[in-house]
């Protein structure tokens, strides 16, 4: 895939970031949007207020994009431990209504709000991609070991929506891409608190895990729009 254009929102996290200077580096022009409005000040690269929290801030972010959106729209944001220091429970006995519905609203609820606002902007003709970073962890038949309930029914629902999105946009755009991305185990402040007990060889750079990520968006095609992909381009069952 040739892209002109990417936009990615959560531009001020690790990930985000990387995309944003993996894209620029690329010669790609890249719209860089996070809460403060801050980002990489890189060469081709147009920084943009938007919290995905508020639709009202999302359609305000993307109202100018109509007549030349993005070839790429990343959704990198996410949360595992919430500002206040609640962190993924280990039991359904810590489970706290309050704490779940945020990560929700920030894992799933918020992408799904850009989606709704971005997706109508696709061009039928040619060939775009909507991806959101999810995660290896909601995905219900793998799970092995149970816990991290908040945090890994987030990431199931947004792989669920990913594959509604994509069966609707088949219907309409069929060169559109639209799919969840798992970028493996991450040096950022999400993961930070839980990298103690990783496999050596496990924690991945944010730059390493844009350029797997970036790479495995070029190799995407419209037979894959619904699923969700590992950074090694590999298929995770739901």
């Amino acid at each position: 895939m040739t892209i002109g254009k990417a936009a990615v929102f959560g531009a001020g996290g690790g990930i985000g970031s990387a995309l944003v200077a993996g894209l620029a580096a690329r010669g790609v022009e890249v719209l860089a949007g996070s809460r403060s409005g801050e980002g990489p000040h890189l060469e081709g690269v147009r920084r943009f207020a938007c919290d995905i929290g508020d639709e009202d801030s999302i359609a305000q972010a993307v109202a100018h994009w109509t007549g030349d959106p993005p070839d790429l729209v990343v959704v990198a944001t996410g949360v595992l431990t919430l500002p206040d220091g609640t962190g993924p429970e280990r039991s359904y006995k810590a489970l706290d209504p309050e704490a779940m519905a945020e990560i929700l609203r920030i894992n799933t609820i918020g992408p799904a709000l850009v989606a709704k606002h971005v997706l109508p902007l696709f061009p039928r003709e040619r060939r775009s991609v909507f991806a959101a970073l999810s995660a290896r962890i909601g995905s219900i038949s793998d799970n092995r070991i149970g816990g991290w309930h908040s945090y890994r029914a987030s990431k199931a629902a947004l792989n669920m929506l990913v594959a509604n999105f994509a069966i609707e946009m088949g219907r309409t755009h069929p060169q559109a891409v639209v799919v969840a991305l798992h970028p493996g185990t991450v040096d950022t402040r999400l993961s930070s608190p839980f990298q103690s007990n990783l496999p050596e060889g496990q924690l991945t750079t944010p730059d390493d895990a844009s350029a797997n990520l970036l790479s495995v968006i070029e190799g995407l095609n419209p037979a894959d729009s619904g699923g969700l992909f590992d950074w090694r381009g590999d298929r995770i069952a739901p």
